[in-house]
Parts: C-alpha cells; structure tokens; sequence
C-alpha cells in the first residue's frame, strides 16, 4: 500500500521559511518522480516543483528562487524548502509520486502565510 504522509506545515510570518518533508512508503522510491504541488482555496490545485527519478528538477515560476525542492532516496523522503514566502503562498501543498502511469498523493499540510 503506498503511503506519502507531508509534515512541516504550519503558519508563518511573510519573509520565512518553512520546510516540508514528505515520507513514502510502499513504493520503490527512486524510481519515481517526486512532486509538490498547492492549492489554495477556490483555485485549482498547481504545480509548485517536481524532482525527477535521475535528479532534474523544474520550479513554477512564481517559486523561482525561493523553493528548492530535494530528495533523499536512501531515506525515502522529498523535501521542500521554502524562504522568502509570501501571503500568496498560503495553501495546502501536496506530496505527489508517479511512476509510468500511475501516480499517488498525500493527504496534505497546511501552508498560512501572513503579512
């Protein structure tokens, strides 16, 4: 059974940093492609960075700059490192693994940022 369970969430003054860590099981991890999405309420939920199996990775561009997303496959956890948020950043942000066709999601961890 795969499991990605998110921790780091949590509630932030503009200007910090928040890490998000995601932990999987029940999956080969290194073979997948590991991503972070959000979604903040009435909009649809967006990309935010994806690392991929061999190491690439992409950023929307809204995160440019600001969010580095990494993994660690010996541990079978992908990160997300966010400085410099913003009030428009507030979301919940998702874990997210896919391998060919398939692809699997956490349940979530609550992003607030104030100004």
């Amino acid at each position: 059974q795969v499991r990605l369970v998110e921790s780091g969430g949590g509630s932030v003054q503009a200007g910090g940093s928040l890490r998000l860590s995601c932990a999987a099981s029940g999956i080969i991890f290194s073979i997948h492609d590991m991503g972070w999405y959000r979604q903040a309420p009435g909009k649809q939920r967006e990309l935010v960075a994806i690392i991929r199996s061999g190491g690439t990775s992409n950023y929307a561009d809204s995160v440019k700059g600001r969010f580095t997303i990494s993994r660690d496959n010996a541990k079978n956890t992908v990160h997300l490192q966010m400085n410099s948020l913003k009030p428009e950043d507030t979301a919940v942000y998702y874990c997210n693994a896919v391998f060919l066709n398939r692809s699997d999601w956490g349940q979530g961890t609550q992003v607030t940022v104030s100004s």
